[in-house]
């Protein structure tokens, strides 16, 4: 025992040095990806260590893992080998709901089974490499902690989010935020060792290759943040402990904030696997764009029947703080405005309208208590006359207290969905939360949103009706965001053509697009009743191209779109879900192009950050035949008045090479179709 401790005493505090000096002394095994380009090295030292290289690039140094138990065991460390089994699986996937009708699932397994009754299972495919511990004991068990250390041989640059909470904030007390952050880009050494970063993450690595770091399949266990390890190039993996006690506070009390926690980070079921830990490799940061690892990785549909869940639209409350104008009525949260609502989006083939936070009396946690000001039966039958569905808002605790109850209430009445709140957790027993949610919303056929919440790990693909996360500093930070010499301190438009390459590897993003009212660098302020974006008109039209959202919000108020109907028509005629998608051209920060086709249709979108720039964009994927693309793309003036913009008709280049120009803070989307 004394032998066993001294080992992980070493494996927490050493670094890449002191464990590569043994690799000498290893048993290794090596896993390839189908195409051979990718290949993992697993050895078996002292402690599990591997390493990631591609095309003869180190990507991942060695790095250990492990699994250290409440009772002192120490799954990886003085590791026995039992056996070992490699199989190879080549199989389609045709999800209900995602940015392509057909996946292609094509890797090299290589599962290690050690004595004590657990399990390593690794996965190469031609995109990256993934990991998960399992086990097969007898006995339930608590997990003290996981040693998840990604060690790298250079002092790279990365692209991290961390926790946004002040500087000398303690760590216990990051584990409380909302997933949202823009992005230090730094080298490793330089990160900050006392500010958790939440994934994914992209490390910068040699011969311009990018490596994301996530995870995958995050179910029964805390979400996994990364740590720099001071005086290295190092990042390791940080979890929250299991919550010991919480009470009901925060966010008009509808959230559960952790008291105390235990010194452990899970409890975990004897036979249970553990979450992937995934390393996905991009020769060109475009590959970024177009991952599918995340949903590769998650547990298949647990849904029998998927057809009920209907993608779409939706006209949204809050962003445009309920400010419609040219009505005889006061506007705000009630009968009368949300009725304008829906009349909007009847009118334009929307399928959705939310009612967000303020249809249930305020501090009371009790989502059956609604305000006097709205008759929900009322509103639901007059959306049901004009095609419409209600999504209702819910905080985390008032939805978690009575889930049944809740649920089975207003999916009865005609609530076709929640939008769920202020989680701001990811630790073991909130995890748990979304699994429940997503079971039971699929149970009385509701679509599930969660706001307040961290990065999508897969459950899209597990309970496809989950249909769109936040963890993503969306359009809303535009309200508040703080004025600083003619600028502001939230650069949104930088943050809009990175978060493509990094936070959409892990899935859709609830980013509540759809500003009508746009400012340049200099013009923008924050107001938080008539808000407005950074960037260019047509770059939010753009953003429904380029980012991945099935339940996609109209954030601006339907006055303002009534007002500028060649811009909502165009953005109600944009798909929500894709049969193909390609990456095209992008530079993380800097710029982002992205092609999707629905039916027959093709759709391209790009952006750029606050320099105006000219892009050339390959669409030989169209094939032959004559196209033509109805485009919306930066007017001449745009940068200086951001809402100006050109909307034409285009004949595309037989040559297939589409020439674009994009406003400082601009973009350019086209619907592309066959003559």
């Amino acid at each position: 025992m004394k032998q066993k401790l001294l080992l992980l005493i070493l494996l927490i505090s050493s670094g890449y040095v002191a464990a590569a000096q043994q690799t000498g002394n290893a048993k290794s095994y090596t896993l390839q990806s189908p195409d051979g380009k990718v290949k993992v090295k697993v050895m078996l030292q002292d402690t599990i260590m591997y390493t990631v290289q591609h095309e003869g690039d180190v990507m991942l140094a060695p790095s250990p893992m492990a699994l250290l138990l409440q009772n002192g065991d120490a799954l990886g460390v003085q590791p026995h080998l039992k056996s070992i089994k490699n199989i190879t699986v080549n199989e389609t996937i045709a999800p209900p709901i995602y940015k392509r009708a057909t996946i292609q699932d094509n890797y090299n397994q290589m599962v290690l089974h050690f004595k004590d009754d657990y399990s390593i299972i690794f996965r190469a495919y031609n995109e990256g490499v993934a990991y998960r511990f399992a086990t097969s004991k007898k006995n339930d068990f608590q997990v003290k902690n996981e040693v998840a250390r990604f060690n790298f041989t250079s002092d790279y640059p990365a692209f991290v989010p961390y926790v946004k909470l002040g500087e000398k904030t303690p760590i216990e007390e990051q584990f409380f935020n909302s997933f949202e952050n823009t992005y230090t880009h730094a080298p490793i050494s330089q990160l900050d060792p006392q500010r958790l970063a939440f994934l994914p993450l992209v490390v910068e690595e040699a011969n311009d290759k990018k490596l994301a770091i996530t995870e995958a399949d995050l179910e029964d266990y805390p979400g996994m943040y990364l740590l720099q390890k001071p005086g290295s190039t190092a990042l390791q993996g940080v979890f929250a402990p299991y919550p010991k006690t919480v009470e009901q506070g925060g966010h008009n009390e509808l959230q559960m904030l952790v008291k105390e926690r235990e010194n452990y980070i899970a409890r975990a079921e004897g036979t249970r696997v553990f979450p992937w830990r995934v390393l996905i490799i991009a020769s060109d940061a475009k590959e970024l764009l177009d991952s599918d690892m995340v949903y590769k990785l998650a547990s298949p549909s647990r849904l029998k029947d998927t057809s009920w869940i209907k993608p779409g639209k939706v006209a949204w409350d809050w962003w445009n703080d309920w400010n419609i104008s040219g009505v005889d009525f006061k506007s705000g949260i009630n009968n009368d405005t949300y009725e304008y609502y829906i009349d909007f989006a009847s009118e334009n083939k929307i399928p959705y309208v939310i009612l967000d936070e303020g249809w249930a009396v305020n501090k009371k946690a009790d989502l059956m208590q609604v305000v006097p000001e709205i008759d929900l039966k009322e509103l639901i039958d007059y959306g049901k006359k004009k095609n419409v569905g209600i999504i209702l808002w819910a905080g985390y605790h008032a939805f978690d207290r009575d889930m049944e109850k809740v649920a089975k209430h207003y999916a009865d009445m005609g609530v076709k969905g929640f939008k769920v709140d202020f989680m701001d957790r990811d630790d073991q027993q909130v995890v748990d939360f979304y699994y429940r949610a997503a079971a039971t919303g699929a149970k009385n056929k509701l679509l599930m949103d969660f706001h307040g919440a961290y990065k999508p790990t897969g459950l899209q693909r597990t309970y496809p009706n989950v249909i769109n996360s936040e963890g993503v500093h969306g359009l809303e930070q535009m309200k508040w965001a703080t004025p600083d010499i003619g600028q502001t301190s939230v650069d949104q438009v930088t943050y809009d053509v990175t978060i493509p390459f990094i936070r959409m590897v892990a899935g859709p993003m609830d980013y509540t697009q759809g500003a009508m009212r746009n400012a340049t660098k200099n013009n923008f302020r924050a107001v938080n009743s008539e808000p407005m974006s950074q960037g260019t008109r047509a770059r939010q039209l753009a953003e429904y191209v380029v980012f991945e959202s099935p339940v996609n919000m109209l954030a601006d108020s339907p006055t303002n779109y009534k007002k500028e109907m060649e811009s909502t028509a165009f953005i109600a005629a944009v798909p929500e879900t894709w049969d193909e998608t390609k990456a095209l051209s992008g530079k993380i920060g800097e710029y982002v192009a992205i092609a999707r086709r629905k039916g027959k249709e093709w759709y391209v979108g790009a952006m750029t950050n606050w320099d105006a720039r000219k892009l050339e964009l390959d669409l030989s994927f169209l094939g032959d035949g004559a196209y033509e693309a109805e485009v919306m793309k930066d007017g001449i003036n745009a940068d200086r008045k951001a809402s100006d913009y050109k909307h034409e008709i285009i004949a595309v280049p037989q040559d297939r090479k589409l020439h674009i120009s994009m406003a400082p803070g601009g973009g350019y989307v086209a619907r592309i179709y066959k003559k």
